[in-house]
C-alpha cells in the first residue's frame, strides 16, 4: 500500500513509519524538514509546512497515495486541507486524536461511546481535536470520505518527545532522589507502548469496518501510581525512596490554597496549545509529573483514568503486546543506550520545594 504519513520523524510518527516500512508498505512522509531522524531506507521525504496551504497543494497535488495517516493534525484547518487535497483520491484517511477528548468518569473503563468533553473545562488542544473529529465524521457521513479516528492516550517508548514522563522518572532513580506519590498512590492510570500504537495504526489501514469510527488506543493493563514506581524500581534495580504527599496537602495544592514557587517548566501539558495556564493549572500540571497522570484540567488528582481497547480488538484483531513492566523495561534499555543518563537535565526545583512542604506538615 502507498501510504503518506503526515509528520513521520518524531516518536509516534517515526515508530509508525518504521512499522509500515518493516511490513512492506511504500511510505512517504511530509514535514517541514527540521527534525533529524533515521528513517528506513526507501522511505521518501517531502518537505512542506502544513500551515502553508499553497505549499502543501504544490507538493501533494500531483502525488498519488492509497492512504494517509495523519499524526500531526492539531487544528481544524489541518484536516480541512487534507479533505480538500484527498477527497476522491485515497482509499483511507486515519486521523490521530487523543483520549483527552473524553469526559472524566468514575465508571471504568471508558469506551468510545462515552461522552466527550467540549465544555469550558476542556483545553485548547482537546477542543481542537474534537473539532477535527467533527469535520471528518461529517465528511464521512455526507460525502463518504473514508476517515477513521484513533485516539491515543499516554504513550511510552524510545524517542519520546515528552521527557517529563518516563525519562524524568528514570532520572529520579539515577540521582537517588525522593520520589513523591500523591495521596496513598492508589490512583489508576495507563500507558501504551509506541510500537504497539504503531502496529495498531498499521492494522487499521485499509479496513472498511473502521470508516466513520473512533477507536481508543492504549496499553494492555493499568497500574496504580505506587505500582508504577515499584515497577520502575524493579526494572532499574534501584531502591525507590517513596514519599507520600498527604491527601489534605494535595487538595490545598490542587485548588491553589497553598502555593509553591513556580519555575520555567516545559511540560507535555502546557506546550500543546496557545493558551497560557493560570498558576493553579500550572501547579496541577507539575503535580501530574510526579507520577504519570492524564489531563489534570479534567481529572482530579486522585481520579483514575482507564480506557478500553476492546473495539479495536474486535474490529481489526489488534492486541497490545507490551505490559506496563515490559514497556518500562524496553524503554529503560533504550534510555541506557543513549547519552541521556549522564547528560539529561531536569528542573527539580518544584519537587524540592514540595518535599520541604511535605516535611513541614509531618
Amino acid at each position: 500500500m502507498r501510504v503518506l504519513v503526515m509528520g513521520g520523524t518524531q516518536f509516534n510518527g517515526l515508530a509508525l513509519v518504521r512499522e509500515l516500512a518493516r511490513t512492506g508498505h511504500d511510505v512517504t512522509i511530509v514535514n517541514r524538514g527540521k527534525s533529524e531522524a533515521v528513517i528506513p531506507t526507501g522511505v521518501r521525504r517531502l518537505i512542506a509546512d502544513r500551515t502553508d496551504h499553497d505549499q502543501m497543494r504544490d507538493v501533494l497535488g500531483g502525488e498519488d497515495f492509497d492512504a494517509v495517516v495523519d499524526v500531526s493534525a492539531y487544528v481544524p484547518s489541518d484536516v480541512e486541507l487534507m479533505v480538500e487535497l484527498f477527497k476522491g483520491r485515497i482509499a483511507h484517511y486515519v486521523f490521530v486524536s487523543s483520549t483527552v477528548i473524553y469526559k472524566a468518569s468514575d465508571i471504568l473503563p471508558i469506551t468510545e461511546d462515552h461522552p466527550v468533553d467540549a465544555s469550558p473545562t476542556q483545553n485548547e488542544y482537546g477542543r481542537n481535536k474534537l473539532l477535527c473529529e467533527d469535520i471528518l465524521l461529517r465528511e464521512h457521513r455526507e460525502n463518504g470520505f473514508p476517515a477513521s479516528i484513533v485516539a491515543l492516550s499516554m504513550v511510552m517508548g524510545p524517542n519520546n518527545i515528552l521527557p517529563d514522563r518516563e525519562q524524568r522518572m528514570f532520572q529520579r532513580f539515577i540521582q537517588g532522589r525522593d520520589i513523591m506519590i500523591p495521596g496513598r498512590g492508589r490512583t489508576l492510570q495507563q500507558i501504551g507502548h509506541v510500537d504497539d500504537q504503531a502496529r495498531a495504526l498499521r492494522m487499521v489501514l485499509g479496513q472498511p469496518i473502521t470508516f466513520g469510527q473512533r477507536y481508543t488506543l492504549t496499553g494492555k493493563d493499568a497500574f496504580t501510581q505506587e505500582g508504577y514506581v515499584d515497577l520502575c524500581s524493579e526494572v532499574l534495580g534501584r531502591e525507590a525512596n517513596k514519599v507520600f504527599i498527604p491527601a489534605a496537602l494535595m487538595e490545598d495544592l490542587w485548588h491553589g490554597r497553598v502555593e509553591i514557587q513556580m519555575t520555567q517548566v516545559k511540560s507535555s501539558a502546557d506546550t500543546r496549545g496557545k493558551e497560557r495556564p493560570d498558576p493553579v493549572m500550572i501547579t496541577r500540571f507539575l503535580l501530574t509529573m510526579l507520577v504519570q497522570q492524564i489531563a489534570p484540567h479534567l481529572y482530579h488528582w486522585d481520579q483514575s483514568a482507564v480506557f478500553s481497547v476492546d473495539k479495536l480488538r474486535r474490529h481489526v484483531g489488534w492486541e497490545p503486546e507490551y505490559t506496563t513492566q515490559g514497556a518500562i523495561e524496553q524503554t529503560w534499555h533504550w534510555y541506557r543506550s543513549t547519552e541521556r543518563p549522564e547528560t539529561q537535565a531536569f528542573d527539580f526545583a518544584f519537587e524540592d520545594d514540595l518535599l520541604r512542604l511535605v516535611k513541614e506538615r509531618q
